[in-house]
């Protein structure tokens, strides 16, 4: 292999490179990176992130739910401001309301109640 072959080689590297730096930073300016990164809750926590809406590339509005209230935050590279305090929450998804409890308090989901049946324990 001679300097040309290797030169075209580290200008490719170089150019798949830059076009991954690109993409994820569209992907982190469009607003899809924060939802990816958000993981959904267990139900016996009591704080959830509800939703977050990104206004601009430094701000974002924040909808975070504690118990049976909801508050609204608006997020700053310098600062946070409390919006909004004390809204009354919606209604639970239908996730959440599909997932029951056991005696024990521990909750189960439907797949645990169908290999519960399927073991012949009481579901």
């Amino acid at each position: 292999m001679d300097l040309a072959e290797y030169l075209r080689f580290f200008l490719a590297l170089g150019f798949v490179l830059i076009l991954i730096a690109i993409l994820a930073a569209l992907v982190r300016r469009s607003g899809l990176g924060d939802r990816l990164a958000v993981a959904k809750t267990t139900a016996g926590r009591r704080l959830d992130l509800i939703e977050v809406r990104p206004l601009d590339a430094k701000r974002k509005l924040v909808l975070l739910r504690r118990d049976d209230r909801e508050h609204l935050v608006l997020l700053g590279s310098s600062s946070d401001l409390l919006i909004e305090s004390d809204i009354p929450a919606a209604p639970r998804p239908a996730v959440e309301a599909a997932t029951m409890v056991q005696n024990d308090g521990e909750p189960t989901t439907f797949a645990n109640r169908m290999m519960a049946k399927l073991r012949g324990a009481p579901s």
